[in-house]
């Protein structure tokens, strides 16, 4: 990359930082200066890098689900789960890795769930050259076998979900630790609302849903039935 180069990637992250990013209440100062830090750039595919820091969503692979998230999207959701240098996180949906780099350098340990194996593989790479060293990127279904994958190490004091579901399910809730966070999008086209979960007993939640976006399904979650009696 020459110096012109790096420099304007510079700029460009300060824009969307300042442009895109503040104006939809990302003001915690260590996520700000982590999206400073941490290079979009290196986690988008070569064919769409000068695109890195536009506010849309950009193709990872042939599927209308396979794509890595908005900027303003990756920063709010990271910002609601309020992590710690403590937790353990989960995250749904690896993508380019970008959003797990975001997780892993506020937290203790991260474990990704992508179901694509050419996707995981390209984030895998992404992280190791990006320094990242607490995030460990796996191969599988989160839905599957009533949600065997996210089961095998928990509880989890985050779950993040990079895309959208038609519902929370009971099953990944009950994954919580106590004081534990999940945050997802929720709804269908044209309405879809970002749902933080937060556990507060045994079997005792607060949900809150602070912004609207839409965002794409992720693959295999149950979609409730549309028929009416």
């Amino acid at each position: 990359m020459t110096s012109s180069t790096a420099m304007s990637f510079d700029r460009a992250r300060f824009n969307m930082i300042e442009q895109q990013i503040r104006p939809w209440d990302v003001l915690d100062s260590a996520v700000l200066e982590l999206l400073d830090r941490v290079k979009r750039e290196q986690f988008v595919p070569a064919a769409h890098q000068a695109l890195a820091y536009v506010d849309m969503e950009l193709p990872l692979g042939s599927g209308a689900d396979q794509v890595m998230l908005a900027p303003r999207v990756q920063a709010r959701m990271v910002q609601d789960l309020t992590l710690k240098p403590t937790d353990k996180v989960l995250e749904i949906g690896t993508g380019s890795g970008y959003t797990t780099a975001l997780l892993a350098s506020l937290s203790q340990r991260v474990v990704s769930l992508e179901i694509d194996e050419p996707i995981a593989r390209a984030a895998r790479q992404n992280l190791q050259q990006a320094g990242i060293t607490n995030a460990d990127v796996r191969v599988a279904d989160a839905a599957a076998n009533s949600f065997a994958a996210c089961a095998a190490e928990g509880p989890w004091d985050a779950i993040l979900f990079s895309g959208s579901i038609a519902e929370v399910p009971a099953g990944l809730l009950a994954l919580l630790a106590p004081g534990g966070r999940l945050i997802t999008v929720v709804g269908q086209e044209p309405m879809m609302r970002a749902t933080l979960v937060t556990r507060t007993g045994d079997a005792q939640y607060t949900t809150t849903q602070p912004w609207d976006t839409i965002v794409p399904r992720l693959r295999n979650f149950s979609e409730p039935s549309r028929f009416a009696f």
